[in-house]
């Protein structure tokens, strides 16, 4: 027993990012000496499954144990963090146009892809979104959809303040503070996870599928680096008036890299709050803004809906005209609000985008297809970046009313 407790002592000693850095490189290295060790891949499902299981619950009972505890402040920085999250996504598409532009590219179509449910246009997407807002709480609960959750856990929340004892309170706040606890295992656990992630895409993808089309995924990922390391700084200096990297890179590193391998936002949503704990934003914010940022600040999904329509355009000779450009621009952002939070829901929402121009549904699933080969890389840029996001624009939304109220940044800020 000492032996383990040895072991576990010294593990938890090593620094998070440094641990995920190596099973990172041991799980690429497992994958070249033994691809038939398909159990390593288990660690990875293994990981992402428990995130998925964990993140549901504990968005519900944190919210709904902060408003029952009467402390949620939703003043004009959670405004804030809505206005963020829209802006940005907007202007990633608007980006997308212009390096479209400037870098155009055609499709060597393939396969069409097949899907259950593809939305027809923005109406229906926009249904689909007010559908999930009362849809059924558990159903909300088993199946991860966080607009639902949300209202629940506000109203329950509500109705648990008037009605509920103290000691019903400090049950409630009890049962958020062990489920964080239990999402703090999890997350120790990281590494072993983004091992086996690592192995599962290095023997089942390899990068000369990407030979054919690394045109088109260079523009995808180099728009949303882009966006994340020059358009997203932009907005948080002009908001904190200092240097934004040392919060914009924390956020890719701690957030950013999770996301990148398990490919979800809503899996992400626990590594995101561990992180806004540490950067010491107020829970009350972050237990709402962080959920809704996983359906709503969608920078990296709004790039690919954009540069693949343009793409799929481009490729039939269709002229794009600035007005149109810009009301695409619009869509995509609007769209991308209705993307799913896991792999590949970006791409089902192409074809809606793809209607604008007139684009037929059968040419337009090709494309989806085509987003599907290099989506090994493409979404799990795209993740990566709407993940890191969430972390980001809430926490200047907190650090810019600081500033308003006269309390310094944080050190690492300064």
């Amino acid at each position: 027993m000492k032996i383990f407790k040895s072991i576990a002592a010294k593990y938890n000693s090593i620094s998070l990012i440094l641990r995920i850095a190596t099973g990172l490189v041991l799980g690429a290295v497992l994958a070249l000496a033994l691809p038939q060790a398909s159990f390593i891949a288990e660690f990875g499902n293994l990981f992402v499954g428990a995130l998925k299981a964990i993140a549901p619950v504990l968005v519900f009972v944190i919210v709904t144990s902060a408003l029952a505890q009467g402390s949620s402040r939703l003043d004009r920085r959670f405004g804030t963090v809505i206005w963020l999250y829209m802006l940005t996504t907007f202007l990633a598409a608007a980006l997308s146009v212009i390096t479209s532009r400037l870098f155009p590219q055609s499709i060597v179509l393939a396969e069409a892809a097949e899907a259950d449910v593809i939305p027809q246009g923005l109406g229906e997407v926009m249904h689909t979104l007010l559908s999930n807002i009362v849809a059924n709480p558990f159903a909300s609960l088993i199946s991860g959809n966080y607009i639902g959750i949300l209202l629940w856990a506000c109203l329950f929340g509500l109705a648990m303040k008037n009605i509920a004892s103290d000691s019903t309170k400090v049950f409630l706040a009890n049962t958020a503070d062990a489920i964080s606890q239990i999402v703090r295992w999890i997350i120790n656990l990281a590494p072993f996870g983004i091992m086996g992630l690592v192995y599962s895409n290095v023997t089942t993808n390899g990068l000369a599928i990407f030979t054919q089309y690394g045109k088109l995924l260079a523009l995808l990922v180099g728009t949303m680096l882009l966006m994340s390391m020059v358009v997203a700084p932009i907005i948080v200096a002009v908001y904190l008036h200092c240097n934004p990297y040392p919060l914009v890179l924390r956020c890719l590193k701690e957030s950013g890299v999770t996301a990148f391998f398990t490919r979800s936002s809503a899996a992400n949503i626990p590594v995101n709050m561990a992180l806004c704990e540490k950067l010491g934003l107020d829970k009350d914010m972050y237990s709402v803004s962080i959920p809704l940022g996983a359906t709503i600040n969608m920078d990296g999904a709004a790039i690919t809906i954009t540069i693949m329509t343009l793409a799929a355009a481009n490729t039939l000779g269709i002229q794009v005209s600035l007005p149109a450009a810009i009301l695409l621009s619009v869509m995509s952002a609007l769209g991308a609000c209705g993307a799913s939070g896991v792999a590949g829901g970006s791409l089902l929402l192409i074809p809606m985008a793809c209607s604008l121009f007139g684009i037929s549904n059968d040419i337009a699933m090709q494309v989806v297809g085509v987003g599907f080969i290099i989506g090994v890389v493409q979404d799990s840029v795209e993740t990566a970046l709407n993940s890191a996001g969430d972390v980001l624009f809430a926490a200047t939304a907190e650090y810019h009313q600081w500033r308003k109220e006269g309390k310094p940044l944080p050190e690492f800020l300064r």
